[in-house]
Protein backbone atom coordinates (compact mmCIF):
# COMPACT_ATOMS: atom_id res chain seq x y z
CA UNK A 1 0.00 0.00 0.00
CA UNK A 2 1.26 3.26 -1.12
CA UNK A 3 0.87 6.53 1.38
CA UNK A 4 1.41 10.07 0.65
CA UNK A 5 2.10 12.48 2.74
CA UNK A 6 2.21 15.47 0.69
CA UNK A 7 2.61 18.51 4.01
CA UNK A 8 5.98 17.23 4.23
CA UNK A 9 6.79 16.03 0.97
CA UNK A 10 7.72 12.14 1.95
CA UNK A 11 6.16 9.38 0.45
CA UNK A 12 6.86 5.92 1.74
CA UNK A 13 6.46 3.02 -0.12
CA UNK A 14 7.75 -0.04 2.21
CA UNK A 15 8.84 -0.50 5.52
CA UNK A 16 12.38 -0.44 5.23
CA UNK A 17 14.29 1.60 3.51
CA UNK A 18 17.52 -0.85 1.36
CA UNK A 19 19.42 1.55 -0.64
CA UNK A 20 20.67 5.13 -0.96
CA UNK A 21 18.63 5.84 -3.69
CA UNK A 22 15.78 4.57 -1.91
CA UNK A 23 16.08 6.66 0.47
CA UNK A 24 16.80 9.85 -1.61
CA UNK A 25 13.59 8.98 -3.63
CA UNK A 26 11.74 9.19 -0.28
CA UNK A 27 11.67 13.27 -0.23
CA UNK A 28 9.38 14.29 -3.35
CA UNK A 29 9.36 17.69 -2.77
CA UNK A 30 13.09 19.13 -1.59
CA UNK A 31 11.48 22.68 -1.09
CA UNK A 32 9.10 21.14 1.40
CA UNK A 33 11.21 18.76 3.45
CA UNK A 34 14.06 21.83 3.89
CA UNK A 35 10.77 24.03 4.77
CA UNK A 36 9.79 21.89 7.30
CA UNK A 37 13.41 21.21 8.91
CA UNK A 38 14.06 24.83 9.71
CA UNK A 39 10.45 25.55 10.91
CA UNK A 40 11.11 22.37 13.31
CA UNK A 41 14.79 23.60 14.50
CA UNK A 42 12.68 27.44 14.68
CA UNK A 43 10.59 26.04 16.61
CA UNK A 44 12.86 24.25 19.02
CA UNK A 45 15.59 26.85 19.74
CA UNK A 46 16.99 26.26 23.67
CA UNK A 47 18.16 30.15 23.12
CA UNK A 48 17.56 32.29 26.28
CA UNK A 49 18.67 35.14 27.71
CA UNK A 50 18.85 33.73 31.40
CA UNK A 51 22.54 33.73 32.50
CA UNK A 52 24.29 30.43 32.67
CA UNK A 53 23.65 29.59 35.98
CA UNK A 54 21.06 28.38 38.66
CA UNK A 55 19.97 30.91 41.41
CA UNK A 56 21.97 30.11 44.99
CA UNK A 57 19.90 27.34 47.00
CA UNK A 58 19.85 29.85 50.14
CA UNK A 59 17.81 32.64 47.78
CA UNK A 60 14.51 33.25 49.06
CA UNK A 61 11.80 31.71 47.12
CA UNK A 62 7.93 32.39 46.74
CA UNK A 63 5.16 30.55 45.01
CA UNK A 64 2.58 33.30 43.20
CA UNK A 65 -1.13 32.61 41.99
CA UNK A 66 -0.24 34.02 38.46
CA UNK A 67 1.51 32.67 35.79
CA UNK A 68 4.96 33.57 34.75
CA UNK A 69 4.92 36.30 32.41
CA UNK A 70 2.19 38.72 34.13
CA UNK A 71 4.43 38.03 37.59
CA UNK A 72 7.38 39.23 35.14
CA UNK A 73 5.89 42.44 34.02
CA UNK A 74 5.00 43.10 37.86
CA UNK A 75 8.75 42.37 38.57
CA UNK A 76 9.59 45.02 36.03
CA UNK A 77 7.36 47.58 36.96
CA UNK A 78 7.65 47.23 40.90
CA UNK A 79 11.65 47.69 40.14
CA UNK A 80 11.15 50.82 38.49
CA UNK A 81 9.04 52.38 40.93
CA UNK A 82 11.87 51.86 43.21
CA UNK A 83 14.45 53.74 41.11
CA UNK A 84 16.21 50.51 40.10
CA UNK A 85 17.56 50.45 36.80
CA UNK A 86 16.70 46.88 34.71
CA UNK A 87 19.91 45.67 33.68
CA UNK A 88 17.99 42.35 32.03
CA UNK A 89 14.37 41.60 31.42
CA UNK A 90 12.99 38.70 29.33
CA UNK A 91 9.51 38.37 29.72
CA UNK A 92 9.24 35.12 27.49
CA UNK A 93 12.25 33.58 30.03
CA UNK A 94 10.71 35.03 33.39
CA UNK A 95 13.92 36.35 34.01
CA UNK A 96 14.88 39.87 35.29
CA UNK A 97 17.98 41.55 36.31
CA UNK A 98 18.47 44.86 38.08
CA UNK A 99 21.70 47.26 37.28
CA UNK A 100 24.63 47.56 40.33
CA UNK A 101 22.72 49.37 42.86
CA UNK A 102 24.06 51.37 46.12
CA UNK A 103 21.90 51.42 48.59
CA UNK A 104 23.11 54.62 50.34
CA UNK A 105 23.39 56.72 47.58
CA UNK A 106 20.39 55.68 45.91
CA UNK A 107 21.62 55.20 42.28
CA UNK A 108 22.63 52.45 40.13
CA UNK A 109 26.14 51.90 38.59
CA UNK A 110 25.86 51.29 34.91
CA UNK A 111 30.26 50.38 34.50
CA UNK A 112 32.53 48.87 37.05
CA UNK A 113 34.53 52.32 37.92
CA UNK A 114 31.14 53.61 39.07
CA UNK A 115 30.55 51.27 42.01
CA UNK A 116 32.72 53.13 44.86
CA UNK A 117 31.34 50.96 48.22
CA UNK A 118 30.91 47.32 47.68
CA UNK A 119 29.06 46.48 50.28
CA UNK A 120 26.31 48.82 49.85
CA UNK A 121 25.99 48.11 46.22
CA UNK A 122 23.44 45.28 45.85
CA UNK A 123 21.96 43.34 42.60
CA UNK A 124 18.64 41.52 42.35
CA UNK A 125 17.86 38.78 40.20
CA UNK A 126 14.31 36.83 40.02
CA UNK A 127 13.82 33.79 38.42
CA UNK A 128 10.03 33.20 37.74
CA UNK A 129 9.05 29.60 36.87
CA UNK A 130 6.06 27.96 35.89
CA UNK A 131 5.31 25.57 38.77
CA UNK A 132 1.59 23.89 38.77
CA UNK A 133 -1.15 24.87 36.17
CA UNK A 134 -1.48 28.97 36.87
CA UNK A 135 1.08 29.24 39.59
CA UNK A 136 4.64 30.54 39.46
CA UNK A 137 7.88 29.79 41.32
CA UNK A 138 9.59 33.30 42.21
CA UNK A 139 12.94 32.85 43.09
CA UNK A 140 14.77 36.08 44.55
CA UNK A 141 18.64 36.38 44.56
CA UNK A 142 19.93 39.49 46.46
CA UNK A 143 23.68 39.30 46.06
CA UNK A 144 27.01 42.12 46.45
CA UNK A 145 30.58 41.80 45.96
CA UNK A 146 32.62 41.62 48.90
CA UNK A 147 35.70 42.61 46.53
CA UNK A 148 36.77 43.45 43.30
CA UNK A 149 38.76 40.94 41.68
CA UNK A 150 39.37 40.97 37.94
CA UNK A 151 40.56 37.69 37.37
CA UNK A 152 37.65 35.87 38.53
CA UNK A 153 33.88 36.21 36.90
CA UNK A 154 31.16 38.49 38.36
CA UNK A 155 29.42 35.40 39.40
CA UNK A 156 32.07 33.54 41.40
CA UNK A 157 32.59 36.85 43.39
CA UNK A 158 28.98 37.21 44.98
CA UNK A 159 27.76 36.32 48.04
CA UNK A 160 23.77 36.57 49.28
CA UNK A 161 22.76 39.48 51.13
CA UNK A 162 21.94 38.81 55.14
CA UNK A 163 18.46 39.02 56.37
CA UNK A 164 19.51 42.57 57.54
CA UNK A 165 21.22 44.07 54.56
CA UNK A 166 19.43 47.16 52.86
CA UNK A 167 19.06 45.52 49.45
CA UNK A 168 17.65 42.35 51.06
CA UNK A 169 14.90 44.16 52.78
CA UNK A 170 14.53 46.35 49.11
CA UNK A 171 14.04 42.16 47.71
CA UNK A 172 11.52 41.59 50.71
CA UNK A 173 9.37 44.77 50.17
CA UNK A 174 9.20 44.14 46.24
CA UNK A 175 8.26 40.42 47.20
CA UNK A 176 5.19 41.03 49.43
CA UNK A 177 4.13 43.79 46.89
CA UNK A 178 3.86 40.63 44.65
CA UNK A 179 2.34 38.71 46.84
CA UNK A 180 -0.67 41.60 47.17
CA UNK A 181 -0.72 41.94 43.69
CA UNK A 182 -1.24 38.27 42.84
CA UNK A 183 -1.55 36.29 46.00
CA UNK A 184 -0.43 33.49 47.36
CA UNK A 185 -1.80 29.70 46.77
CA UNK A 186 -3.14 28.82 50.15
CA UNK A 187 -1.01 25.61 50.26
CA UNK A 188 2.16 27.47 50.69
CA UNK A 189 0.16 30.23 53.18
CA UNK A 190 0.06 27.63 55.93
CA UNK A 191 -3.30 26.54 56.04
Amino acid sequence: MRLRIADCGLRIRTVGVRTLDDCLSLFRNWKSAIRNAVLLLASCTPITTRPPFFPDRRAPVVTLNARPEPVTLGIDSLVRAESLEVAHLNVRDGYVETAWYDTKTHRSAHYEREIHDLDATVKLRFWADPWVPGQTRLTVEPVYRPRFDPSKTERDLEVILSKDDEGYKIAMSLVEKLKKRFGVPKAAQGG
